[in-house]
């Protein structure tokens, strides 16, 4: 993986700040939607600034849009986030907001920074709609943006790309354990595939360890915001964080338990990478 024509390194994706585009074969593949032809490796983005947050973890708004701004004109490498929603998605499109709503949530300041710049697109508030929860919200809209926190997950592995649909299952419990590995399938169920036109992950303050339940001790601050189309591409780079801060809190390998399985299905099984 390259940034700026060097190598990325683990202190890359635990320290400083990166605030430009990643262009990157993930894990030595490169991720294609279905169907796609190869074209090249998946972009995915990461910005991050120190002073997303301060001291006591308190969002600083400002920063945050400035960050959604970065994060929106370098992934799709429009002049500004204006022209960046536009090719996304259109004034027609009931676009569904998806979150993570409960135990170490979406910052409710993320959620908010992406409403308010797709007001400022020109984007009528009234087709921008709060779409966590059972198969009945995503057929109510047109287009989804994925707006998951960053996080381990103790049922699933990881907490974070794969699984924030999985209310739209309507049978969570099944995606658990070794069974994680089908969470890719949710992504095309008939009412939800080809609707993503986002994944971008609240990565401001993340969890490492024993989510989805809040626990100081595996909580950091990353200060960032990750974003593609691709949502195979986008886990991966977030297991990537995730696996590389685990390694350093214990100083010797800690892998994730259960394996997070549906990363590599998510491509192989699912197409959706």
């Amino acid at each position: 993986m390259t940034y700026k024509g060097k190598a990325l390194t683990r202190r890359d994706f635990l320290q400083g700040t990166i605030g430009a585009s990643l262009g990157m074969s993930v894990m030595g593949k490169t991720w294609l939607k279905a169907g796609q032809k190869p074209a090249g490796p998946s972009l995915v983005t990461i910005v991050r600034d120190k002073a997303a947050m301060d001291a006591n973890n308190t969002v600083n708004r400002e920063v945050l849009k400035a960050m959604l701004d970065q994060t929106l004109t370098k992934f799709t490498k429009k002049n500004t986030a204006k022209d960046a929603w536009v090719s996304l998605v259109n004034p027609e499109d009931n676009i569904g907001l998806v979150s993570t709503e409960h135990l170490n949530p979406t910052h409710k300041e993320v959620v908010q920074a992406v409403r308010s710049s797709l007001i400022e697109a020109g984007i009528p508030e009234n087709k921008i709609l709060d779409a966590q929860g059972g198969p009945d919200k995503p057929k109510a809209c047109t287009a989804l943006i994925a707006l998951p926190a960053l996080k381990a997950h103790w049922l699933t592995g990881m907490g974070t790309v794969m699984k924030i649909y999985i209310l739209y299952s309507g049978r969570p419990s099944n995606y658990h354990d070794e069974n994680n590995a089908k969470l890719g399938e949710i992504w095309n169920l008939p009412f939800v595939k080809g609707k993503t036109r986002l994944v971008l992950v609240d990565a401001l303050h993340p969890l490492f360890d024993k989510g989805p339940q809040v626990d100081p001790r595996y909580k950091w601050a990353y200060n960032g915001l990750i974003a593609g189309t691709d949502p195979a591409a986008v886990e991966t780079v977030c297991l990537r964080i995730i696996t590389e801060k685990r390694k350093a809190a214990r100083g010797e390998p800690w892998p994730i338990t259960p394996p997070p399985l549906c990363v590599e299905a998510a491509d192989k099984v699912y197409g959706l990478g």
